[in-house]
């Protein structure tokens, strides 16, 4: 079976241990997906020189943050990796090259803070994709083009990242104002993805001053292009989340391709 995209909206840390509206949207979009062959997370919270894809067998949890509460950093997601699928990964994308990891990374917060809702039992293998950071948006929007293939093969493209995601401006009181330029910019892409203007998201994300405020750096956005890429041009977002928390994090979640 073919499988959907995901793109989620992951936001603070400390969803990992909440209920609350966003975590609850998590948990039912396992009927979505609720048997893929293994998960492919592009995470905002792995940045490396080059394209990496783990290649270890046992993927150990990253506890990639510090200031949060210790029953946060006593969470373990011990989701088996895959290291058949990265070969398959390493072999079938040649342009640009991605390399296979065996111990720099793992799976961090941006993966198993979503994933444990979603798959509590952590019995699905989970891969996790790098970001090129150096390289410009164009080069992860292609990237996850020549990732939409491995849907066939029953992967579950996830990325995971925020459209906003402004820590500078932050509001840390409960149910924060969001700023005005916070929800023009989520409004402004909810409107380009219904559209499917790829190239808008792509070329234009930084063309008004909502965009250049709500990605001041662009690690959590590039996790959107490679969900972008890897959606059929025909196939619609269907917004699983919306809303802005803490003033300036968008945690918009989105599905493509899921009936």
């Amino acid at each position: 079976m073919r499988t959907p995209v995901f793109f989620i909206g992951h936001g603070s840390p400390m969803n990992a241990l909440e209920s609350n509206d966003f975590t609850n949207s998590l948990k039912s979009m396992r009927r979505l997906c609720p048997n893929p062959k293994a998960i492919l997370c592009i995470s905002a919270h792995w940045m490396t020189e080059g394209s990496w894809v783990t290649h270890m067998e046992k993927p150990k949890t990253i506890h990639d943050f510090y200031g949060f509460p210790q029953a946060l950093f006593e969470i373990q997601y011990p989701a088996p990796g895959s290291p058949e699928i990265a070969d398959q990964i390493c072999k079938a994308i040649t342009d640009p090259k991605v390399h296979a990891d065996d111990e720099m990374w793992g799976l961090d917060h941006g993966t198993w803070s979503v994933l444990r809702h979603i798959f509590p039992e952590a019995e699905v293998p989970v891969l996790q994709l790098s970001l090129y950071i150096s390289q410009p948006a164009e080069y992860h929007y292609k990237l996850g083009t020549q990732l939409r293939q491995f849907r066939d093969q029953g992967i579950l493209i996830v990325g995971s990242g925020n459209i906003v995601h402004n820590l500078r401006t932050i509001r840390w009181e409960p149910e924060a104002t969001p700023y005005e330029w916070a929800t023009d910019f989520d409004e402004w892409m909810k409107a380009r993805l219904l559209g499917r203007d790829d190239r808008a998201v792509v070329e234009n994300f930084m063309s008004s001053e909502a965009g250049k405020l709500s990605v001041p750096t662009p690690e959590h956005y590039y996790p959107l292009l490679y969900s972008l890429g890897a959606a059929d041009a025909n196939e619609k977002p269907n917004f699983l989340f919306e809303g802005v928390h803490n003033g300036s994090i968008s945690m918009r979640t989105i599905s493509f391709g899921a009936t």
